[in-house]
């Protein structure tokens, strides 16, 4: 495959947008999908996407289409959806798809009820396809206004990882590459519950050390349990792992970590929300799920998980952390 692709971006959200515009500048072919005819054609005539990206244009090279078979016939779809909708889109898609068109999904987290990771439900609802991930810290109005960005995709083909890097990457927007995909994987999906963690303690006025602890303890439970699942740990350290959790745990513009602040400040989950998706809130009972099945220790995405779950207040989570006995860091 050459440098110039045609790209078909599943998700005509804020960050399926932005992928779109940044796709355009690197020299691709886009065409953004939108399933409501009506909403594509008024995003196409006023070329800006207003209800997600307001006051962002579209780039001249970003088409709009409502057709499932027009963005199947792409070379590359980029599938922009929450996590929970992966299978349910891929399955729209999957009748008209070209046999080894690879898919790279731009969600981060883990189904609920069948714990399977973003690339194991491509691969399930659409066999033919070959899975990739995007992921690494980054906000969507940064990336469509084409400020400095750098993430990673992975895919189990290094050669195609790097292909699809290429095509994806412009002066603005680096994209590494690796083989690594349960590390890209599990640092998108875990770095979420552990910007709820570090969103609380700020919405409770713990204290800028309260914060950094957590994070970096939050850090650990990533790590731990990525070793165990089989990523590597310079995946973990790098954007997809480290990087992202930095960004999500520390930034109003994260939709986890603002969540975790307005628990904090003491309102309910549904208040907390706001009516906008925090991945976190899905990804942390099956994180925990996980983390049980296969023995390992991750005392603060649990105590998340049974604040969300309403198994415990705030207060009795953090004591309970703290009352926790303190042994080697490592």
């Amino acid at each position: 495959m050459g440098t110039s692709k045609s790209i078909g971006v599943i998700g005509a959200g804020a960050w399926g947008t932005a992928l779109a515009n940044t796709a355009s500048r690197a020299g691709n072919q886009v065409t953004l999908y939108e399933r409501d005819p009506e909403l594509a054609t008024a995003i196409g005539g006023k070329r800006v996407n207003e209800l997600f990206l307001p006051g962002i244009p579209l780039e001249p090279g970003v088409a709009i289409s409502s057709s499932p078979r027009e963005i199947a016939a792409c070379d590359v779809m980029l599938l922009v959806v929450p996590t929970q909708n992966c299978r349910e889109a891929m399955r729209l898609f999957a009748p008209v798809l070209k046999g080894r068109t690879p898919v790279v999904v731009c969600a981060k987290g883990i189904e609920q009820g069948t714990r399977k990771f973003v690339t194991e439900i491509l691969a399930e609802a659409a066999p033919q396809c070959v899975p990739a991930i995007l992921s690494g810290p980054s906000f969507a109005s940064d990336v469509a206004r084409g400020l400095p960005t750098a993430v990673t995709l992975a895919a189990n083909d290094e050669e195609l990882a790097a292909s699809l890097s290429e095509a994806l990457r412009s002066p603005a927007f680096r994209v590494y590459h690796t083989n690594d995909v349960r590390g890209v994987e599990i640092g998108g999906a875990a770095k979420n519950v552990y910007a709820i963690a570090a969103g609380i303690a700020v919405g409770r006025k713990l204290g800028a050390s309260a914060h950094a602890a957590l994070t970096t303890r939050g850090f650990g439970e990533m790590a731990r349990l990525g070793r165990t699942l089989g990523a590597q740990p310079e995946t973990l350290m790098g954007l997809s792992g480290l990087g992202d959790l930095i960004l999500t745990a520390s930034s109003p513009q994260s939709r986890n970590y603002a969540f975790g602040v307005a628990l904090g400040e003491g309102k309910t989950v549904v208040e907390a929300s706001g009516g906008k998706l925090a991945e976190g809130s899905f990804t942390a009972s099956v994180l925990v799920e996980l983390a049980r099945t296969n023995g390992i220790d991750i005392p603060i995405a649990e105590a998340v998980d049974d604040i969300l779950q309403g198994k415990a207040e705030i207060g009795e989570a953090i004591a309970r952390l703290l009352a926790r006995p303190v042994g080697s860091e490592i």
